[in-house]
């Protein structure tokens, strides 16, 4: 392999693969993407993530780093000098950061995803409302770290901005499958406003899938892996 190419191991349309992509494009990085199959993984994935046999994998040269949030730091400290910065400098600013970019993986997406799981009315319920708390709790952490501007990272996209971002197509596609109002505006209207200016830059519009496709992908796992009925 040629020393410094980009190799980008992912599978459509996961929201962890799509904020790598993000980031390696508002670096201006140019790389290669390979699409994987996680029911039969490639030789490449097992040799490259032999612990969590995931994806996404940033193949960088000889190196692999596994995890959509450590590649993302990776790749802005190591073309840090190229594009915009993701991460804050200060390094308070820098830890309030990873700490909401976690809890974006860890609780929201969690519970968006919980809802096209669940094979109860009343499991629907309570993943709907950890949804709702969850985006309740992300309201906050825009209004404290924007200080009134248009992004998580100020003027322009950060790090929070495109771990929140990458799950709008399955947000919305969770709202259709399931008829649930999740992004609401009386509940979170600065988060609202955020969405509506997230969706119209460049990054999101080269970026995010179809919603129309992942709510059809999501109905699909439905049926096919999680043995949810489908509603009539």
């Amino acid at each position: 392999m040629v020393e410094g190419e980009i190799k980008l191991l992912g599978t459509w349309p996961s929201p962890f693969a799509i904020r790598v992509k993000m980031v390696l494009q508002q670096k201006g990085l140019s790389y290669e993407y390979l699409e994987d199959d996680l029911l039969n993984k490639s030789e490449l994935l097992l040799k490259h993530n032999p612990i969590y046999k995931k994806v996404p994998v940033l193949i960088h040269g000889d190196r692999a780093i596994c995890e959509s949030l450590v590649i993302l730091q990776y790749i802005d400290e190591n073309w840090s000098k190229t594009g915009l910065h993701v991460l804050p400098v200060d390094p308070y600013e820098r830890a309030f950061a990873r700490f909401w970019a976690i809890y974006v993986d860890d609780k929201l997406v969690t519970s968006f995803i919980g809802i096209l799981k669940a094979t109860t009315e009343e499991a629907k319920a309570e993943k709907i409302a950890d949804t709702h708390a969850a985006l309740e709790l992300l309201e906050g952490a825009f209004k404290k770290c924007s200080a009134g501007k248009d992004f998580f990272g100020g003027d322009s996209i950060g790090y929070i901005d495109v771990t929140l971002g990458s799950c709008l197509a399955w947000i919305k596609a969770t709202e259709r499958i399931s008829g649930a109002k999740l992004l609401d505006e009386i509940k979170v209207p600065l988060l609202m406003e955020w969405v509506n200016r997230f969706l119209a830059t460049d990054c999101a519009k080269r970026t995010l899938p179809d919603v129309e496709r992942v709510e059809k992908y999501g109905r699909d796992l439905q049926v096919t892996r999680w043995n949810v009925v489908p509603a009539k």
